[in-house]
């Protein structure tokens, strides 16, 4: 998702900064009853051209995907540590052809919406077909691309047939994608407007909004939930702040409980040496990336070579260093390190920054320099470092006297995002949070018709031969030598150029329980592992 922060709890037990400490017994919401706040420093918000911020088929970003995971279910989900998915509205579900292409699933009986209406296999069918036929251009659709069709034997059962093999289809059935709708409630052919949900999953939940964006979103627990989780809480709240800086402030103060992501390296700075034992912060290892996206035929980058020359120069070395204080890793390639198949293929081809070279690059190709276009971010989506960081992008590539850029920030995530996708802008800032903890969804996402930026960008290899052929192995080990030949094709096109890697940080009040579980392997917040203990 423009959106998803890959993250492995079984590993972090040696990471904590603090060590995580609650000691007591967990009683859920607390004994005065009071919710666990969580606290999101980011916007969901309702515009003209997305008016739907909260159903599965608009939504398309790592905090709206926070919500629909608590309230709506999947037939499979993540569990709490690792990548292998296990049913959730269903009973069980597997391959039952060799080929990896007839997905069958059997429901848990008795399963119902929030509103009392039973969920049957019909609307597991309806939500899929729903999805596709609205077909939302900045949606999660994309992910559903390889169903043929669906099939309702019973009310207990639903067969997919896949055009092709997908060995990620289980996983992909994990993602609010997935999401079952009620077929009583959600139009068939257009989007469910406003900020009420209905759905199955382990809490309903009631909103609060000022004008067009979400302010807070209550969760409490479901009665009627049948699923595999297990809720630890009874109630919890989620606020919506405008900066981290407010957001981090509230934690101090005991007005927020958790807060998983959004924090500036300051304020990661801060939590890591506070005096203020009640206070613990965990770092966790992370797959969020950030990248310059390509409009290539923007007159400006159309040409490889300008692309290439920008990779040639590019330090994103000193951006880790200078704008995110070490709270992130250089990135050689949109496979983040840490997934089968990752190989640094933009360092293997362009090596450390060059200027000669890219000077080089762009006399070979004719360009006449310096080249000027304008580098475009989200003032706010991906936080106040942004600013920062493209400015010193701008820096970087106008001291080399090649370039001559400038930069814009756009104050509307919705607009920046339908602009981008419109061939707007000839080259701007993303991060990707993964759908899935899979390579594949670091590479599929970005390529083909479809792909959710809309990018012009087309490869016949990796479209009709790299992908369909990983997508056929089961063992994703052995999917690694394809998704490596994808990653040495990206560099050498540069449609995408990938800057970093975040780690992953959750910061808690020290009474608060389950903290080493609130996100999980697609950084996915599990507020149903929450707890609240007594403070040390």
């Amino acid at each position: 998702m423009n959106r998803k922060t890959l993250v492995l709890p079984a590993l972090a037990a040696g990471l904590l900064a603090p060590a995580l400490a609650a000691c007591g017994n967990t009683d859920g919401a607390g004994s005065d009853g009071s919710p666990i706040v969580v606290g999101v420093a980011s916007q969901i918000e309702a515009t003209k051209a997305a008016p739907a911020p909260l159903d599965p088929a608009q939504a398309y970003d790592v905090d709206a995907w926070n919500v629909l995971r608590s309230t709506f279910q999947t037939l499979m989900r993540l569990p709490r540590t690792g990548t292998a998915v296990v049913p959730e509205a269903a009973e069980s579900c597997g391959f039952r052809d060799t080929q990896n292409e007839q997905y069958r699933c059997t429901l848990r009986s008795g399963l119902k919406f929030s509103n009392g209406h039973d969920l049957t296999a019909q609307d597991v069918k309806f939500s899929f077909d729903r999805m596709r036929a609205i077909n939302y251009t900045n949606g999660p659709v994309s992910l559903l691309d390889d169903i043929d069709r669906v099939e309702t034997p019973s009310d207990r059962e639903v067969v997919f047939h896949l055009t092709k093999p997908d060995a990620t289809f289980p996983q992909k059935l994990a993602t609010p994608a997935a999401a079952i709708v009620d077929s009583q409630v959600y139009p068939r052919n257009s989007l469910y407007k406003g900020w009420e949900t209905v759905g199955s999953g382990p809490y309903t939940v009631k909103t609060e909004h000022s004008g067009d964006r979400l302010t807070k979103a209550v969760f409490t627990k479901n009665p009627e939930y049948k699923g595999g989780l297990t809720v630890k809480n009874d109630k919890v709240e989620m606020r919506f702040f405008d900066d981290s800086a407010g957001m981090a402030a509230a934690l101090r103060k005991g007005d927020v409980d958790l807060l998983s992501r959004g924090l500036t390296p300051d304020e990661v700075k801060g939590l890591q040496n506070s005096s203020d034992k009640h206070l613990t912060l965990q770092e966790m290892p992370g797959q969020e990336i950030r990248y310059i996206a390509f409009n290539i035929k923007d007159p400006a980058v159309s040409n490889k070579a300008v692309r290439q020359a920008i990779a040639q120069v590019v330090n994103r070395s000193q951006l880790v260093r200078d704008v995110y204080s070490y709270t992130g890793d250089p990135l050689y390639s949109l496979v983040p390190t840490g997934l089968t198949g990752h190989i640094n293929s933009f360092y293997t081809k362009y090596g450390n920054p060059d200027v000669a070279a890219a000077r080089q690059t762009l006399q070979q190709a004719n360009i006449t320099t310096p080249v000027k276009f304008t580098l475009t971010y989200s003032k706010n989506h991906y936080g106040p470092n942004t600013a920062k960081e493209f400015a010193a992008l701008q820096q970087q590539l106008n001291s080399t006297k090649l370039f001559d850029v400038s930069i814009k920030g756009i104050d509307r995530w919705q607009q920046f995002r339908t602009d981008g996708s419109s061939g707007k802008y000839a080259a701007y800032g993303m991060g990707w949070f993964a759908d899935i903890p899979d390579a594949d969804n670091y590479i599929a996402p970005f390529v083909g018709k479809g792909n959710f930026l809309n990018s012009p960008y087309r490869n016949d290899k990796i479209e009709s031969q790299l992908i369909p052929t990983t997508r056929q192995q089961t063992d994703r080990n052995a999917a690694g030598a394809g998704f490596k030949q994808a990653q040495d094709i990206l560099a050498e096109d540069v449609p995408y150029l990938p800057l970093w890697q975040g780690k992953q940080y959750v910061a808690a009040r020290d009474n608060i329980t389950g903290v080493e579980w609130a996100v999980n392997s697609a950084s996915a917040l599990q507020i149903w592992e929450l707890g609240r203990g007594v403070s040390s």
